[in-house]
Order: C-alpha cells, then structure tokens, then sequence
C-alpha cells in the first residue's frame, strides 16, 4: 500500500510503525473474507480492509473522525482473525489500536456514549467499585423497563451475586508434593477473580500440584486491555506500568520462570507490553523483558509433566478458541492436545475461527452485532454434540453460557483430570 504521510508526521512514533504497518497490505481482501462483522453485514468499511483506508485517511491528511469513520472503526471487535488470514503478514492489531487511540483523542462522542465507556473504564478495573455497582444494579432492576435498551443490556450482563472463594488469599501458593520445578506469577484478572474465582484456584491447585510455585503480587492492577482497546491511553498506560515494575521487582527478588494469563484477552496485551511501550526510555527494555515472560498458562503446562489423568473416559469436549487466543497469540493446538492426554474426546467445532461476540465490552457496547455472532456460534458449538464446551477466556464462557452442554474453563478440566475436584458446571452430568 502506498503511503502520504509527511516527514513532519512520520516524526510521531506511533505514524512511524503504523505506516510500515499499511505498507505490507497488498489490498488482496482476503482479511475481509474470515472478518466477522464483514460477513453480518457485508459493507467493505466493516471489514479490515476498509477500517485499513479509513485509518489511512485519517492519520495521512489530520482529519477529524466522522460519524460515519467512528461508527466501522467502533464496530470492529479486535478479534485479529483477519491476522490469521493475511497473507502480508498485517499486524492489524497496532493498527486498529492506533485508530481507536486517535478517535479517543480527536471525535467528540456524545454525553451518553462517553458516560458509558467512562462507566466500564472506572467499574470492570477496579474491584471495590466493580461490587459496588453490583449492589446498585440490584436496587435498579425493578425500573430497568425505563433505561435505554443498551443500560438495559448492561444490567442484564452485570452480576448480582458473588461465589465464595475458597483459596485463602494469598501472595505465595507454595509448590507442594514435588520438587519445586517452576515459580512463576499469576495474573488473576479483574472481573475474573470476583466472579469466576473458581478459574484462578483450579490454576492454582494444578500448578502447586506438579511442582510449580504461584506468586500473586497484590500491586497487581488490571493488564490495562479494557483502557487500551477503548482509546484511553493514558489510563492504560498506566496499569502497564504498574505492572511491569511489580513483576520486574518480583523478578528481581527470585526469578521468574514465567508470567502466566489465564485469561487470553489478557495474556495478548502482556505479551505486546514490549510493543506499547516502545518509546518510553525508562520502561522499554524491562517492558520486553516483561513480554518475554508472558505466556498462557496451557504453554506452561505443556512443560510441566502431568503424570496419569483420573477423570472419568469417554466424555467429549468442544474446545471453544477464543479469538485472543488463536489470532492474538498463535495458540491454536495446544489447548485440545493437553485436554486429549488428560482424556477426553476432542470434538471438532464448525467455524471455530469466527468470534463469538464477547470482545470484551463489544456486547455492551454493539450489543445487537454482538448477539449475532452469538447465536451463530451457539449453533456451531451444540452442532458438535460434546458433553463439555471448554474455553480459556471468561468473556467468551460468559457469552456462550447458553450453550446445551455445560461450559467451562479449560484449567478446571485439567485440574479435575490431574486430582483436583470436579468443576461444579458439571454437576448435571456426572
């Protein structure tokens, strides 16, 4: 692709990368052919490689977004399948993100988008504030038939209880049994810890199990992935450096082997912390060293010996890929390998590379393109006929909670397949 930017532009960092970016698109469309919001609507601006001319346009001649330009660029979900597909090499990630930072900074939302993103900024980070509006939903929802269809769907989505957590909160999780053989962090998540805390302890207990300690700082924010993907630099910037100081000082204190994300969507934004912070001298090296350490926690396990599975043969599993996954961090195989040795019966599912819709805050914030991928997912997933649906992203267990089969945590398997207790979404079909 051809580019205009001027030599006073190309000054900026961030117009720097992203024009070599715009220069690898050869213009083949084959990105819009796995998009899905292109598919639902089948308008060229809502696939990526008319988000890609918008981009351009924007950036090259200083134009004010328009309606028109935030509404596609709003619509895209980041779920990267268009990654997958490029046959250049994109990384359309860093530009999708670099269109939304520049609409955050240049577009004038209306008073009740920016309260809404301003609400989901403030709430999912923080857990104080996160319960909080938890309590307030319930006191609402007897007068939610006079909200907006959209704070409908929020209250809709939001929790009104809490489980209990029965892990003793704790910095340290000692390896026990074994030869400690690895100690590594663990990034428990925001919205994951209050309301799937279950996720975190089945983590927990497997690694302890086999050999590996579990460190949990308690400076520890959010990854920063919700400020990021909503444009707010600034507030993203910093939770990462919060972070990378945390587990640059545990590092220090005692090696870290790994730095492990049991939330996909998550785990991409740490292993791009190097790429982020690129440009700020006193974080760029320790921000890829950061980076390095990253992983997901099925590439740990995978270099963990397991030993002989006790979970019960001849159930099946439809392994749900979230996009984050698959298209942010190549990790494709891994995840129904390590669930066929401990196992179960792998059951392929139709479509596995289109998104499911979650994305996030995308199903707050494009609830009604958010529920058609649902439900073509859902279809996809129950056409497999598995006994259990697996998945290692909370967002995506959230949104296909409706699915036939019960839904789970792909860590909860393997921790029930390697000691542990049965995950309780299965307590209908043992």
């Amino acid at each position: 692709m051809q580019t205009n930017f001027t030599e006073k532009q190309l000054q900026n960092s961030d117009n720097l990368a992203t024009e070599k970016v715009f220069k690898k698109c050869v213009h083949c469309g084959m990105c819009n052919a796995t998009c899905p919001t292109h598919q639902l609507l089948g308008d060229e601006l809502d696939g990526p490689r008319g988000r890609i001319y918008l981009i351009k346009d924007m950036l090259e001649n200083n134009r004010k977004p328009t309606e028109k330009v935030v509404k596609h660029i709003d619509r895209c979900l980041s779920c990267y399948s268009c990654m997958t597909t490029c046959p250049a090499g994109v990384n359309y990630m860093h530009i999708i993100d670099h269109g939304k930072k520049y609409i955050e900074k240049n577009y004038k939302r209306s008073l009740f988008d920016k309260l809404i993103r301003y609400f989901l900024s403030i709430t999912l980070p923080n857990t104080k504030v996160f319960r909080l509006s938890s309590f307030l939903v319930r006191l609402s929802k007897p007068f939610k038939f006079l909200m907006p269809s959209k704070i409908r769907g929020m209250i809709d989505l939001m929790p009104t209880s809490f489980p209990k957590k029965r892990l003793a909160n704790k910095e340290i999780y000692k390896a026990t049994g074994k030869k400690k053989v690895a100690r590594v962090a663990l990034l428990t998540g925001c919205v994951q810890k209050e309301i799937s805390p279950q996720i975190n302890e089945a983590t927990i207990r497997l690694l302890n199990r086999h050999g590996v300690e579990v460190v949990v700082p308690k400076k520890i924010r959010c990854c920063g992935s919700l400020n990021h993907h909503l444009g707010k630099e600034e507030d993203a910037h910093q939770d990462f450096k919060n972070n990378i100081n945390t587990w640059y000082d545990e590092h220090q204190k005692g090696n870290l082997d790994a730095i492990l994300s049991n939330t996909s969507g998550c785990g991409t934004t740490l292993k791009d912390y190097g790429n982020l912070m690129r440009d700020e001298a006193e974080y760029a090296d320790i921000a890829a060293k950061i980076s390095a350490l990253a992983c997901d926690v099925t590439e740990l396990l995978d270099r963990v010996e397991m030993g002989q599975s006790v979970a019960p043969r001849g159930l099946s599993v439809a392994y749900h890929s979230a996009c984050s996954m698959q298209h942010g961090q190549k990790i494709t195989e891994l995840p129904k390998q390590l669930l066929s040795r401990a196992g179960f019966d792998i059951k392929a599912i139709a479509n596995a590379h289109l998104c499911c819709g979650s994305a996030g805050v995308y199903n707050v914030l494009q609830p009604d393109l958010s529920q058609g991928l649902k439900e073509r997912k859902v279809v996809s997933i129950n056409k497999a006929g598995a006994d259990i649906v697996a998945a290692g992203n909370l967002g995506c267990i959230n949104q296909l909670a409706d699915v036939d089969a019960p839904i789970c945590h792909t860590v909860q398997l393997l921790d029930w397949a390697y000691g542990g207790p049965a995950p309780t979404q299965l307590d209908k079909i043992l």
